[in-house]
């Protein structure tokens, strides 16, 4: 039987009814909190495993590869242009202490483009912290090691002069040529290599032995390959000065030693060396610099030896001068040292003649 018809309804529209749901057994109480078996879900959800997912904390980006090879480009970059400024300031203090030879020198281009002659002398004057007894501390002192450098613009040759070839000085007469350097100074220097020599020089490198250990040092030492070395510089220790050992093979050396090493003339290990074989050594010792320069290690120390290169190769040359005959050398090899000079002394005209054009061919 149908239900009767509400009155009050309007016809034609459906009947609608109005449920009321009860209130849940476990309810968030007036004060926000749950009781009961809510409050045990609530904590059960919030320990690991639990239901309920953990709020994710924000990644951190982090900086892309290329970014980071930015940042060390850029750390380089300053580091290189921090050193290049101390090398510049230093080389401009340096210069003018030996601006009384520049009226010989001069008349070659950029040494990173063009050939230039280079005189480089070994002046045997030291400070007190570096002198044995008996070593000279004032005046110019004589020439310990001559050597011209042609470099730059493809050349790239090397020429020894032995301390005690025998030679005319301008207004000294015939005399070891080591002792023009301490008569006149680098100008009379210049003009008795290039009298000597027929070469024309370009530009002055004085090595300072004053400051040469300070060089090396700076450099965290540097590795020597050569024959046995024993040598009394000055009487050794036992009279005051310093002796020297060295194995035969590689040994790390540091500034006083190499000091020591470029000064020897009498090897105990081998009492057949002359003062050629003392200029060759020498070499060594440059050519081991060189290595020690372009080593990682260098590169962590650039701004020191930026600082000490200059006051340990003083030169006529300005700053980026010298930069550029650095440069040049940074991208040629070693060669072979042409030495010049003899046992006696004396050198027979064709033979150093010989040798010249070999120097100029270079």
């Amino acid at each position: 039987m149908a239900p009767p018809e509400d009155p009050e309804r309007p016809a034609g529209r459906p009947e609608y009814r109005v449920y009321r749901s009860r209130k849940p057994l476990f309810s968030r109480r007036p004060d926000g909190e749950r009781d009961g078996v809510g409050r045990l879900r609530e904590e059960a959800s919030q320990q690991p495993g639990g239901t309920r997912r953990r709020a994710r904390r924000p990644r951190l980006r982090r900086p892309g590869s290329w970014r980071v090879v930015r940042w060390l480009l850029g750390a380089i970059a300053v580091w290189i242009g921090l050193s290049a400024l101390v090398f510049l300031v230093s080389a401009q203090i340096q210069q003018g202490k030996v601006s009384d030879a520049n009226q010989y020198l001069g008349g070659a281009g950029y040494p990173l483009t063009s050939p230039n002659n280079i005189l480089v002398l070994g002046s045997d004057v030291r400070d007190e912290r570096n002198a044995e007894p008996g070593a000279q501390t004032s005046g110019n002192g004589r020439s310990d090691s001559i050597l011209l450098l042609r470099i730059g613009g493809g050349a790239n040759s090397r020429m020894a002069i032995a301390r005690d070839t025998v030679v005319d000085i301008p207004g000294a007469g015939r005399q070891k040529v080591n002792a023009a350097f301490a008569i006149g100074g680098p100008a009379l220097a210049v003009q008795t290599i290039e009298q000597f020599t027929g070469v024309d020089v370009n530009h002055l490198m004085i090595v300072s032995f004053e400051d040469f250990p300070d060089l090396i040092d700076a450099m965290g030492g540097i590795t020597y390959r050569g024959g046995c070395v024993v040598s009394r510089i000055n009487g050794g220790f036992r009279n005051g000065g310093y002796t020297l050992r060295l194995k035969a093979g590689k040994t790390h050396i540091d500034g006083r030693q190499a000091l020591a090493l470029a000064r020897t003339r009498k090897n105990s290990c081998n009492r057949d060396e002359d003062d050629l074989t003392r200029a060759r050594r020498q070499q060594k010792i440059a050519a081991a610099m060189k290595r020690r320069l372009l080593s990682p290690v260098a590169f962590a120390r650039l701004p020191l030896i930026s600082w000490n290169v200059p006051k340990a190769l003083r030169s006529d040359m300005s700053g980026p001068t010298l930069l550029g005959l650095f440069g040049a050398l940074a991208v040629v090899g070693s060669p072979q040292t042409v030495v010049l000079g003899s046992a006696s002394g004396r050198v027979p005209e064709a033979v150093k003649q010989a040798r010249v054009r070999r120097f100029l061919a270079g």
